[in-house]
């Protein structure tokens, strides 16, 4: 079995589609949340998400797009596009967003995988280093936990009590997108950022994604050229804060 697992796409309909021709054929796609906030696009993508599969973590995005709380604590350039976002979607999305469970969720098909936002204990929580990456796997049993909200594509390995973290490099061409594997170590426990669709903050500005195979025990990584040019020029033309649409082309 393959899994196809999604991050903080963020209404970005250009790096989802390019993402999506780029993957390849996978069983299951689980979506980790964030799917919308920031760029131009929000009905297209959940509906595109919504297509896909029904494996869905709610972000903290997503979270404060549909709550009638709003973006409390979020810096002004990401409130003023939660309530642009706010105002842009269908009453059928917001509806959908606002269902959208907590995390960890976890799919009977893959007793050994669960599936969190930010982290196993908070989704507004960032994992960011090897003593956040610590505690958490103290709060989950499964042998591989996907995570986002960082937007860095990365992973955490834990063996014989001690916690490393994994940088991929996204080297082999295959197409249109470039590839790291990850063989996933016998007796070790990961928790495996695929980083983010929509919006990657790891100075790489290509769209990020990953799968994991079951049967090869190992998850890889991807790295995917978009139309940055295309999502930046909706984001300008909807009035969204023009720093978002900036910081696609940095990466950042």
């Amino acid at each position: 079995m393959r899994l196809l697992v999604l991050s903080d796409i963020h209404a970005n309909l250009e790096a989802l589609e390019a993402c999506l021709a780029a993957a390849p054929e996978c069983d299951v796609v689980a979506n980790l949340g964030d799917i919308v906030g920031y760029a131009a696009s929000p009905n297209e993508v959940i509906e595109r998400s919504r297509s896909l599969g029904n494996i869905f973590v709610r972000g903290n995005h997503d979270r404060a797009c549909s709550d009638s709380e709003g973006p409390i604590g979020f810096n002004p350039i990401a409130a003023a596009a939660v309530r642009w976002t706010r105002a842009a979607l269908s009453a059928e999305n917001l509806a959908w967003l606002h269902s959208l469970p907590t995390g960890p969720v976890h799919e009977p098909r893959l007793p050994e995988v669960g599936f969190v936002h930010g982290s196993p204990q908070d989704e507004d929580e960032y994992l960011l280093r090897e003593y956040g990456a610590e505690q958490a796997f103290k709060h989950t049993s499964t042998r591989v936990t996907f995570y986002g909200h960082t937007h860095i594509q990365e992973a955490y390995e834990q063996r014989d009590g001690l916690v490393e973290r994994l940088m991929p490099a996204c080297h082999t061409s295959t197409g249109l997108s470039q590839v790291a594997q990850l063989p996933l170590e016998p007796g070790a426990r990961y928790l495996i950022n695929p980083g983010s669709v929509g919006q990657p903050r790891d100075r790489d500005p290509r769209a990020a994604f990953a799968v994991y195979d079951r049967e090869a025990n190992s998850v890889s990584f991807y790295r995917v050229r978009y139309d940055v040019k295309l999502a930046q020029e909706r984001i300008m033309n909807a009035g969204l804060p023009a720093q978002l649409a900036l910081r696609l082309a940095e990466g950042r």
